[in-house]
């Protein structure tokens, strides 16, 4: 999980900001103007939904047998020098997929590829069980996973459905980025 650590000896405790998700983009999301503590600031009432945003939105470095010839390898560099005792690589493989066509069995991987990357929530015992559901609907060249977090008491406290769109498009190396 990531941790922002403030500097200095404020009183007050630090909360890392909410991103929110459009389907393609992620962004630091902003109170209103009329917010009755903060007005303008940044949003920080969603740490588990941020958390799994980063976890599952940002490319996780994969092994070189994973890459295709002359494939770069994505994901944070540091992943592959500066982990720490029982930390383990940030975010999904779910960028894998999105080279591939709607194969056989991706439903499968894109669920393996979501636990994985929620896994560090587990870990930490910020929750207790992470499902991940894959649904591929072939003719519309499309594939989503929801995916649900649940608490020590066994509730779910999280669930969220994310669509991919899976297009083979002349010339185009990476349809669905940014």
């Amino acid at each position: 999980m990531v941790r922002i650590i403030p500097k200095g000896d404020s009183a007050e405790p630090y909360r890392a900001p909410d991103l929110g998700w459009n389907g393609f983009v992620g962004d630091l999301l902003i109170n209103a103007s009329d917010h009755p503590s903060a007005p303008g600031d940044f949003r920080a009432e969603q740490g588990l939904a941020t958390q799994v945003l980063i976890h599952l939105m940002t490319d996780r470095r994969v092994e070189e047998s994973e890459l295709r010839e002359g494939e770069e390898n994505r994901g944070w560099f540091g992943d592959s020098f500066d982990q720490m005792d029982g930390e383990g690589p940030i975010g999904s493989r779910w960028w894998l997929l999105r080279r591939q066509s709607l194969y056989d069995g991706i439903e499968i991987d894109a669920q393996d590829y979501a636990i994985e990357a929620l896994q560090p929530l587990i870990d930490q015992g910020v929750v207790s069980r992470v499902e991940a559901v894959a649904t591929a609907d072939r003719p519309a060249n499309r594939l989503d996973c929801e995916v649900s977090l649940y608490g020590r008491d066994g509730a779910r406290i999280y669930q969220r459905k994310f669509e991919s769109l899976w297009r083979q498009i002349d010339g185009v190396a990476y349809p669905l980025a940014g």
